[in-house]
């Protein structure tokens, strides 16, 4: 039933869609997802599905890199040219045949973090229901004599609560087992990420991931200050059994906290970058690291989809202006919610 205080929606809550004018952006579309309780972000139904700005109660969580919006068409699918096209957003997805360093692996040249990212939506609509808006997409990641997989993205964000869901299936519809590499590239930036916020990722155990995060591994959860010729840092954590991971600045009375099933998901990327302009928290759970597939290969780690298999993977993120709030759902279990 409609609200007799309104004449549009809109007014309250609702989807908006546009296309972006200007830059290497140009044409691109945008669903404008609002909610009653101050949760407003961008979905890229022509990259991937992913979220752009994303911002709570008037405060920006998210971080966009300089490269700012940038259509498909500009992608290149070689070596690290995917840092030219890399808008961050809040969610960049990482997949779904490589996650990771670029690499050879069994002839064929992999880019950095895979190519679905780049791949517009075959078909994506929005509905809003009683207590909630959906934004459903289609993403084929297929090629002729090759690797035919494709995702199948609903993104869950609840009227009267501030609970955002990413819920994915992935099928492959090819005629031979096709390996699946799948990581959710969450960037928390500026003015949520800042000296004064908290960092919380509810590990067992961490581990560097190279010589340069080595150097750091005493500060994997500090906050620094944009400094000039920061060399990127990334951090290896291992979950039990409920994934949780989220920041809140207490100045701006802003934070999130991100929850997954490790059993699904069972890896998860702190990326530690604090450079000038390159100001960014990465938290990324997904079912392999960012080692690129031809290691995660040699390791014996690499996940496969046999012909017809599909599965199933599901993220959820809650936003909060009370730190006490934050707190309480940090000891929360996954299966309570």
């Amino acid at each position: 039933m409609a609200d007799i205080h309104v004449g549009c929606p809109l007014q309250l809550s609702g989807v908006e869609e546009f296309q972006i004018v200007g830059g290497k952006g140009d044409g691109m579309r945008v669903y404008e997802v609002r909610n009653e309780k101050g949760l407003d972000f961008f979905v890229l139904p022509q990259r991937g599905m992913d979220l752009g700005r994303l911002s709570f109660r008037g405060v920006n969580c998210s971080y966009l890199s300089a490269a700012g919006y940038v259509a498909p068409a500009y992608f290149q699918e070689k070596d690290n040219a995917f840092l030219k096209s890399f808008t961050c957003g809040f969610l960049t997805t990482c997949g779904l045949r490589q996650v990771g360093v670029p690499c050879v692996e069994n002839g064929e040249a992999l880019t950095l973090h895979g190519t679905i990212s780049h791949i517009p939506a075959s078909a994506s609509c929005w509905r809003q229901r009683e207590d909630r808006i959906e934004i459903h997409g289609i993403l084929r990641d297929e090629t002729l004599f090759g690797d035919k997989l494709v995702l199948e993205r609903t993104i869950v964000c609840l009227l009267k609560e501030n609970v955002l869901e990413i819920q994915d299936r992935i099928i492959n519809e090819g005629d031979r087992k096709t390996p699946l590499m799948l990581l959710y590239h969450f960037n928390v930036g500026y003015p949520l990420l800042a000296p004064e916020a908290e960092l919380f990722i509810g590990a067992d155990r961490t581990a560097p991931r190279d010589a340069q995060a080595q150097k750091g591994i005493q500060d994997w959860h500090r906050i620094e200050e944009p400094q000039q010729g920061y060399q990127e840092q990334c951090f290896y954590h291992k979950m039990g059994a409920v994934g949780k991971a989220g920041v809140f600045h207490p100045g701006n009375h802003t934070g999130l906290l991100l929850r997954y099933d490790t059993e699904a998901l069972p890896y998860f990327t702190q990326w530690k970058m604090m450079g000038v302009r390159d100001y960014v928290m990465g938290l990324e759970p997904g079912n392999c690291n960012p080692e690129g597939r031809k290691a995660w290969k040699e390791q014996g780690k690499l996940e496969y989809l046999q012909p017809g298999e599909e599965k199933n993977f599901r993220v959820r993120l809650d936003f909060f202006d009370c730190y006490a709030d934050w707190q309480k759902a940090i000891n929360e279990r996954l299966e309570d919610r």
